[in-house]
């Protein structure tokens, strides 16, 4: 008998060859652009933290504290930029990338042509030669298309779709 893992393991091997996406691939991709963005995050974080500083060894006008106020409040959203993209890393080392039957965390499916990973939101990027999108469990289409197959057809935005394939 073949252990679970295998299996999982020949299957994501056996859909890349029928010209499907590599599963592994695709989470290795996401996983190496949320890395970057975190860093990019985090570098921009501590750059503008840095210009920001008061020097307290001379007066402080009071233009320059609302200055030094403003700064504070944009260093916080831009702190908030280096926690969602760590929260996101973390979340994309956890999923079960393993085949999938219907729409679920971990999935891929395939929609208009497009397709869409069932993990964290991103932005459009490429890999096996196709254009990828991440779709997060909260966003509000994935309510719409949770537990369905391919074949299964729903409305989203007064649109009527069908989802071509799961992965």
């Amino acid at each position: 008998m073949i252990p679970p893992a295998a299996a999982a393991f020949q299957n994501s091997i056996v859909l890349a060859h029928e010209g499907k996406m590599d599963k592994r691939t695709v989470r290795q991709t996401m996983l190496l652009l949320e890395k970057h963005e975190l860093e990019s995050a985090t570098e921009k974080y501590f750059e503008y933290v840095a210009r920001a500083r008061l020097d307290r060894s001379e007066p402080i006008e009071n233009d320059e504290q609302a200055q030094a106020e403003i700064a504070s409040d944009l260093s916080e959203a831009l702190d908030d930029a280096v926690h969602d993209h760590s929260d996101k890393l973390g979340k994309l080392q956890t999923i079960d990338f393993g085949p999938k039957m219907k729409v679920e965390e971990g999935a891929i499916i395939k929609l208009g042509g497009r397709y869409f990973v069932i993990s964290v939101s991103t932005g459009k990027f490429s890999c096996d030669g196709n254009e990828v999108m991440g779709i997060s469990t909260r966003a509000p289409i994935y309510a719409a298309i949770e537990d369905k197959r391919a074949g299964d057809s729903f409305t989203f935005n007064g649109r009527n779709l069908v989802i071509e394939d799961v992965i």
